[in-house]
């Protein structure tokens, strides 16, 4: 019984000093490059439910941010699509598309937003090193820089 419990001792000895033999400096390194995207949304004045014009109008404009959003959000992340086609001996009997996108956009402005005849445009800008900035404070990326083994 006695050398079990030694044995034991000696492994969990063993295995608490691998532990304190090394020390590891960290290091950030930001992209070389940083591109900006860019995207427009539109939304009909007309067409936006509202009890005067101003309401339109502003709906409009939430409209057309929304819709820019969905775009940057495309370019960032990508496109989902579905596509089911069936067929009865051998023609075409129904065809359907679905396209989706989901994710997180953070850190765009708006650079404008401007009416165009009967629509509202906003232009929105996404610059990667605000989102790498944004990103750094929450959960820093880093390397190992050294390591030195005592």
């Amino acid at each position: 019984m006695n050398k079990i419990l030694i044995i034991c001792s000696l492994l969990l000895l063993s295995a608490c000093s691998l532990v304190a033999d090394r020390h590891v400096e960290w290091e950030t390194v930001p992209p070389e490059q940083f591109p900006v995207l860019r995207a427009v949304g539109y939304a009909p004045l007309s067409l936006q439910p509202g009890e005067n014009e101003q309401h339109k109008m502003l709906m409009a404009l939430q409209a057309s941010k929304l819709d820019a959003y969905r775009e940057l959000a495309e370019q960032v992340y990508g496109q989902r699509i579905d596509a089911t086609t069936s067929m009865q001996q051998l023609l075409v009997r129904d065809e359907q598309l679905r396209a989706s996108v989901q994710g997180v956009i953070r850190g765009a402005r708006v650079v404008k937003s401007y009416p165009v005849g009967d629509a509202y445009a906003t232009e929105l800008e996404l610059d990667f090193r605000d989102v790498y900035e944004l990103y750094q404070a929450q959960q820093p990326q880093r390397r190992i820089r050294h390591v030195r083994y005592y």
